[in-house]
């Protein structure tokens, strides 16, 4: 099987950060696009980025840069659905998303995640972690796991069904995820969660500490 594509979602609007591009944000001297491309890039068979307004600013980065297609901010399945769009234009069957704030997931994500569609008609898997301490108690209907929606594999053939979807209003991935019976794959989150992701000031700073433990 041929590796997918690869996405980097990084169309959100950082309200908690104060607006602009977490992505731009550096841990190590490093941007922390810089470290998602860096664990992604081996993973996949091509990259492409999704962000909306001037795509100038990401030039250094060397990527096509994707923005949604559908008006308005329709959250993270409108990247996955421009990432499908490109992917159809490039021949792919299906593509990998990885957020661009989250710099330290697992370098065996692609392999985890096809693993875990096999079988599958139309390849459709979210990331997961357990659930451990406090989150354990929170709501959540009885899941045991928290689901990392910006990252899983997405079948081509489903851009169009997902179109429909998102134009009738539909924003929350699980609820379209789980009427195409997309499935899971459990990722370890020990020493810490491997999806963590920067969202406000003190998450960066955390980010720049477990950068030394990445």
């Amino acid at each position: 099987m041929t590796k997918p594509l690869g996405i980097i979602l990084a169309g959100g609007q950082a309200t908690r950060m104060g607006g602009g591009d977490k992505g731009l944000l550096q841990i190590g001297r490093q941007s922390l696009l810089y470290h998602v491309i860096e664990r992604i890039a081996p993973q996949v068979s091509g990259l492409a980025l999704n962000a909306n307004g001037d795509p100038e600013r990401f030039a250094d980065l060397n990527l096509p840069v994707l923005p949604d297609t559908i008006n308005g901010f329709a959250g993270p399945l409108a990247g996955v659905l421009a990432g499908l769009d490109w992917a159809a234009g490039q021949g792919a069957d299906s593509i990998v998303t990885v957020a661009a704030d989250t710099p330290f997931f697992p370098r065996d994500l692609v392999a985890r995640l096809t693993q875990a569609a096999e079988g599958q008609v139309h390849p459709l898997v979210l990331a997961t972690t357990p659930r451990t301490g406090d989150e354990a108690l929170k709501s959540g209907g009885g899941k045991r796991v928290n689901r990392h929606p910006t990252f899983g594999i997405w079948p081509v053939a489903l851009r169009d069904d997902l179109r429909g979807a998102l134009k009738d209003g539909l924003r929350k991935v699980v609820m379209w995820t789980d009427k195409h019976d997309g499935r899971e794959a459990l990722f370890n989150a020990d020493p810490f969660d491997p999806f963590f992701n920067v969202n406000t000031p003190e998450d960066l700073d955390r980010a720049r500490t477990l950068l030394e433990q990445a």
